[in-house]
């Protein structure tokens, strides 16, 4: 209780810059703060990372604090320094991109149903990644072996199922976002993005198959990487 209560303050404060940086993001490039969908989205994408943040600091503290940290480690496998780099600059032109598709420029017009479904999605999206932390005290947000924290692997949960939940879960809000913001070219960037998942999904299982004790025997028990029958 004592961690949990030393966290949410940083918690706040990590999710206030974050959906500042959003929102900046968005309407500056829609070039309007009238947008309904834009002040939606933040205040939903505020609502489920706050909901979940929270909840993470009460049931397990020692996995939010490891995901408050930076995304630059030390322990870090240095690719993985140079692809999530990489994976930010773009996610910051993917959102600039939907507000001059959705706003700005008016070229992609989506009903307000589909935009619903696309909350629905992120919202999906961040239950499962909830299911995903609470089997899984060792989902860092970068490639490493956790050692001091005695990592092991595990079986439990969605891991029951799929190998990399966590990725499985992020395409659902990757589809849910431009659907909710009214992006057809947001949307559009879905194959590129799910390419990057792919290819860094692909080196941390080699990691984890020389690193990590008892990977290979998980992984030839469970054949699947994001779905069942499918990848």
């Amino acid at each position: 209780m004592v961690a949990a209560k030393r966290l949410v303050p940083k918690v706040l404060a990590q999710i206030a810059v974050m959906m500042m940086l959003f929102a900046a993001l968005l309407f500056g490039s829609a070039g309007t703060w009238r947008w309904p969908s834009g002040w939606a989205f933040v205040a939903l994408f505020s609502a489920v990372s706050l909901a979940v943040t929270l909840w993470l600091a009460h049931a397990d503290p020692g996995l939010l604090e490891e995901r408050m940290k930076s995304p630059i480690q030390r322990d870090q496998k240095p690719w993985d320094r140079v692809f999530l780099g990489f994976v930010m600059a773009v996610y910051i032109g993917w959102l600039v991109l939907m507000g001059v598709d959705a706003r700005r420029m008016g070229w992609s017009h989506i009903s307000l149903p589909l935009q619903v479904v696309g909350a629905l999605l992120i919202v999906a999206s961040y239950v499962g990644i909830a299911w995903v932390f609470r089997a899984n005290s060792f989902a860092a947000p970068v490639i490493k072996i956790q050692a001091e924290r005695k990592q092991t692997v595990i079986s439990t949960g969605p891991y029951a199922f799929v190998r990399h939940p966590m990725y499985a879960f992020a395409i659902w809000q990757f589809v849910g976002m431009p659907l909710m913001l009214g992006s057809w070219w947001g949307l559009a960037v879905l194959p590129a993005i799910v390419a990057a998942l792919t290819i860094r999904t692909l080196g941390e299982e080699r990691m984890l198959r020389t690193e990590l004790e008892g990977y290979e025997d998980y992984a030839r028990r469970v054949r699947w990487r994001y779905a069942p029958g499918v990848w």
